[in-house]
């Protein structure tokens, strides 16, 4: 059995969980996600908890156990309670704001970055330096954060640019006077 696929999902106070024939749809006081369920994996939802099962040991089965007991889990924690991702601008001048649907960055270029915010991801700045963003797809938030970072990746001289709160960056040594 798969260590992780045989774990019950435990599911908080307020989510449904639907089963259909290749998906499950996830209801929560956030939202809704729809989560592909493979073909030999099955789904039973039993008094607060959802356990999935396989029906055979090969060895695609045991990896598709695992993987959508992960995905199921990570999208009842969306729909109770959200991810989120920060990022951290480091850099004089640097800052954002938030303008209706899209956010303006200001990273040191000769023009403004202008990133659209996608449907589903909310972006909030603090402080001009502090960027959180929040959704319930844990998959989105965090391809929305990495393309936020990747607008200016934090250099590793002076370590200007966008950064993961909790990213540490290894500083290289400059040049040397001779």
């Amino acid at each position: 059995m798969s260590r992780i696929g045989r774990l019950p999902v435990p599911l908080p106070q307020g989510v449904t969980v639907t089963v259909g024939k290749a998906e499950i749809v996830v209801k929560g006081a956030k939202g809704s996600i729809t989560t592909p369920l493979p073909g030999g994996i099955t789904c039973k939802v039993e008094g607060g908890t959802a356990n999935l099962s396989r029906r055979n040991d090969e060895r695609q089965q045991r990896a598709l156990h695992g993987l959508t007991r992960a995905l199921l889990a990570n999208a009842v924690k969306g729909v109770a309670t959200g991810w989120s991702r920060d990022l951290d601008i480091q850099g004089i001048g640097y800052r954002a704001n938030v303008q209706g649907k899209n956010v303006e960055f200001a990273l040191g270029y000769s023009h403004p970055v202008i990133f659209p915010i996608p449907e589903g991801i909310s972006v909030t700045v603090e402080k001009q330096t502090k960027v959180s963003v929040t959704g319930v797809d844990r998959q989105k938030v965090g391809q929305v954060a990495a393309e936020i970072r990747s607008l200016r990746p934090p250099e590793p001289y002076k370590g200007k640019g966008i950064r993961y709160m909790d990213e540490v960056i290894k500083k290289k040594v400059g040049k040397t006077g001779a």
